[in-house]
């Protein structure tokens, strides 16, 4: 081979291999995206800009939910190296963290990334970062960021307004929209409504150098966009009503709830003991929880819509009526007061079914129950009694008992009314009559409601047999009222048979032997009814009741746990929740008084 061809065997080699890497090139630049974003990563930076998160008001306007301004402290341990290091402790001591936290979070920032910021104090309040913000320069890597924190400066409704705080690793796994450090409504309306209240991020672009400093905008700004502010909600609640109920329930385990019974707005609720919202932000929220969650009282339980309570005599407005619509009894049907049957109370002995209210005669309830239950026109009792109590269960749960009440509240229990499935599986099939489970007859037993379910009844009564389901949105945004969120049910009782209900209930409270003359209001009519419910820690006291008899405006349960008599307590209780809602003022001051001073335990509670 001579050199003219050696020259041109290695011209084709060069010229093939110059081929391949042209070709190669141009395939990189004109049809693959990986160069390009790698480049990206490289040059340009995305920062995530938080939108403000939609504020909570009351009926009124009253501010519930706030956003403050909080600030999360950076370290970048490459811009720390690259600027000579600094002086952890002094570091430690500027941001109020001990020199082992200092040391484990700049441990975790070397092992995220060097050149990116990882957080090491967070949610630092806008008064502390002052003091500080002119001494971060002397530490190289320090960067801040501003962000919102959320604050309940009233402390009030805690249990209903629920947590905010930072994203777990199953809200990572479960929602792409959150990242590491993102915040979150965690229960609660914070959690139920998060999707309106979160709002939109907006994002901004920059492009910086192979240090990861800062260098322009990159495309002058074309790209960037401002963050969407989350929805607004107002809720139904009465913040001075709210406020007044928390503290006449402070120091005391039990609930209030009101409602409005012609809307099914809810005016107030109060899970006592409660705790404010604000606690469980910032670095201590850990120590927080772990003293709230540990606490005797249970302050996290929101017994308003969680705890579930036999309910007593309040039971037997439902059991009368039920007994008027079925004719088994008419108002002026009397039975004998016979407490070798079952226990009862006060100098009665042969009531009307008004005075069986008034007196809140035990053995009249039974006998209702019973000739609803057990009518004695069969040969099998057990037949008998399954056959009817499949209706009475329908029936009950038309007032409410035992449903989720139109699922307006996640996290609601439904209670229970007790149906044939629950007695076969307890007793079996046809082992069973009304003479095993005659205890629901006076609301004991296996009846279960939550307080929520009790204002429910109470606004039944209020509206002589219907209820809207109770809610606590008034609306969203400037959209107005969400749909769906009121709608009519009804217990499918006349009208007509609530009156002598009614007038007994009045009679509780006004008449000479009626159980809660403590839950009478200066200038209203108010309708009423006590029950005292068995526990082994001393009896519940509870009250239901509703004001004006006419055109009622609030309907209203109170669940005293272990306070005893449900008209020494729960009654009046019941009646400064109704005088402050309806005059705006309470004027019975001996009565507050007296309620102010009563605490858990009660020592007159009998067990």
């Amino acid at each position: 081979m001579n050199l003219k061809e050696r020259q041109w065997i290695i011209g084709a080699v060069f010229l093939l291999i110059s081929i391949i890497f042209i070709g190669r090139l141009a395939q990189l630049q004109l049809f693959s995206s990986e160069l390009a974003q790698y480049a990206a990563r490289l040059t340009q930076e995305r920062e995530l800009l938080e939108p403000a998160r939609g504020l909570v008001f009351d009926r009124n306007g009253e501010l519930f939910l706030d956003n403050k301004a909080g600030y999360d402290i950076f370290f970048t341990p490459r811009q720390c190296r690259i600027g000579g290091g600094m002086d952890t402790l002094a570091l430690a001591q500027l941001i109020d963290l001990s020199p082992a936290e200092i040391n484990k979070a700049i441990q975790k920032a070397e092992a995220y990334a060097t050149y990116r910021p990882s957080t090491i104090r967070k949610q630092m309040p806008a008064s502390e970062f002052a003091a500080i913000a002119g001494e971060l320069w002397r530490f190289p890597g320090i960067q801040s960021r501003r962000r919102s924190i959320r604050t309940n400066k009233s402390g009030l409704a805690s249990h209903l307004l629920g947590e905010y705080r930072e994203v777990d690793r199953n809200d990572l796994q479960t929602n792409q929209d959150y990242k590491l450090g993102d915040y979150k409504g965690k229960s609660g309306l914070e959690l139920q409504w998060e999707t309106e209240l979160k709002g939109q991020k907006g994002e901004k672009f920059h492009l910086v150098d192979v240090r990861n400093d800062y260098r322009q905008s990159a495309q002058e700004g074309e790209l960037d966009f401002l963050p969407t502010p989350g929805t607004n909600l107002t809720l139904t609640l009465d913040m001075e009503l709210q406020a007044y109920g928390e503290r006449i329930m402070k120091g005391k385990r039990g609930s209030i709830v009101a409602i409005e019974p012609n809307s099914g707005e809810v005016l107030a609720m109060i899970s006592a003991p409660s705790y404010g919202t604000d606690l469980l932000t910032g670095r201590k929220r850990g120590v927080h929880y772990d003293s709230l969650l540990h606490d005797p009282d249970k302050p996290l339980f929101n017994r308003t819509m969680r705890a579930t309570y036999r309910p007593g005599s309040i039971f037997k407005m439902i059991q009368g009526l039920l007994a008027l619509d079925q004719g088994v009894i008419s108002t002026e049907s009397r039975i004998a007061c016979d407490r070798s049957i079952i226990g009862c109370h006060g100098p009665h002995t042969y009531d009307n079914l008004g005075g069986a209210i008034v007196h809140s005669c035990n053995p009249f309830f039974h006998e209702v129950m019973r000739r609803m239950i057990q009518p004695r026109k069969s040969t099998s009792v057990f037949e008998e009694a399954r056959h009817e109590l499949s209706g009475w269960t329908t029936a009950v749960r038309r007032f409410g008992l035992g449903t989720n009440l139109g699922g307006n509240f996640p996290g609601l229990r439904s209670g229970s009314v007790p149906d044939t499935t629950l007695y076969d599986k307890f007793y079996g099939a046809k082992r069973w009559a009304y003479s095993t489970i005659y205890s629901i007859s006076i609301g004991e037993g296996e009846l279960l409601t939550t307080p929520l379910h009790m204002a429910n009844l109470a606004a039944i009564l209020a509206n002589r047999g219907h209820y809207r389901t109770p809610h606590v949105i008034k609306s969203i945004g400037e959209a107005g009222k969400p749909r769906g969120l009121d709608s009519l049910m009804n217990s499918r009782v006349s009208p007509e048979l609530f009156a002598p209900i009614i007038y007994a209930m009045n009679a509780v409270t006004e008449s000479t032997e009626g159980t809660a003359p403590l839950a009478q209001v200066p200038g209203f009519k108010v309708c009423g009814k006590t029950g005292t419910v068995q526990d082994s820690e001393g009896n519940h006291s509870v009250f239901i009741a509703f004001a004006p008899a006419e055109n009622p405006q609030i309907a209203l349960s109170v669940y005293v746990e272990n306070a005893g008599s449900g008209g020494d307590w729960a009654a009046p209780i019941a009646s400064l929740m109704m005088e402050k809602y309806l005059t705006r003022n309470v004027e019975q001051s001996q009565k507050e008084k007296r309620i102010l001073g009563a605490t858990y335990p009660f020592p007159n509670a009998k067990k």
